[in-house]
Parts: C-alpha cells; sequence; structure tokens
C-alpha cells in the first residue's frame, strides 16, 4: 500500500482520529512555537497577529472532532484511560481559550491539553488496531 492511499476496509474513525490528531499537532505548533518565533522576532509580532476569534475557531473543530474520535475508540475498546485524558486536554483547550484570555497561565495550559489529546489520540488509536494485522 502506498502512503496517503487508504487500505481496505480501513474504518472512516480512522480518517477522524487522524484530523484529531493533526489539529491537536496544529495547536500544540501554534501554542508552543508562535511565542517563541514571535519573542526571537518582534518584528512579526504584528504581521502575524492573530484575532481571539481564532481560538474559539481551533476549538470548535477540535471539540467535536476529538470528542467523535475518543467516543467511537471506545465503544470499540472499552478502555476509559483515553476518553478521561482527552476529556481533561479539551477541558484545559476550554479554558485556555474561554477563560484565562492572555493570562499568564493560557498557553502552558493549552499546551498541557494538547499533549493531553495527543496522549489520548495516539492510546486510542493503538487499542484500536490492537491485534490487528495487514498482511
Amino acid at each position: 500500500m502506498r502512503f496517503g492511499q487508504r487500505a481496505a476496509g480501513a474504518p472512516a474513525t480512522d480518517w477522524v482520529e487522524r484530523a484529531a490528531v493533526g489539529a491537536s499537532a496544529l495547536c500544540l505548533i501554534h501554542c508552543a512555537g508562535l511565542p517563541l518565533l514571535l519573542a526571537a522576532l518582534p518584528a512579526l509580532s504584528k504581521a502575524i497577529a492573530l484575532p481571539e476569534s481564532f481560538h474559539i475557531w481551533v476549538l470548535g473543530f477540535a471539540v467535536p472532532t476529538s470528542g467523535a474520535a475518543l467516543l467511537l475508540g471506545h465503544k470499540g475498546h472499552r478502555a476509559r484511560l483515553p476518553l478521561v485524558v482527552g476529556s481533561i486536554g479539551l477541558a484545559f483547550l476550554a479554558a485556555g481559550a474561554l477563560v484565562l484570555l492572555g493570562g499568564p497561565y493560557e498557553t502552558p495550559v493549552t499546551i498541557a491539553g494538547s499533549l493531553c489529546l495527543v496522549f489520548a489520540h495516539i492510546s486510542n488509536w493503538r487499542l484500536r488496531h490492537h491485534g490487528h494485522r495487514h498482511d
């Protein structure tokens, strides 16, 4: 099978999971990388300024995709850990986007939430594919 090709019989949940992992990774890059880049290159801070609504849009994407992927995974493997850690991650993301707005804890809480989601999605993925073989 070639890279990017969908495996025969691969569930749609895999695509939702991939989107959720990608969104979590992009969030992590945005939250950790952008402040470092902006601190190193102050001239870009005005050119790359993102509106606060950006965080709401990302949260609006993360909650349904992550929620669906984690719930569908739980339905299949019945392990609670990914669901619990993912829920904590989503709560942290929501707190960072909606409650802590610009405060000193916004970035660390959002990064912790993204890391929780990445862990939850990778665990979910592994549990769903446990014992699955490609021949």
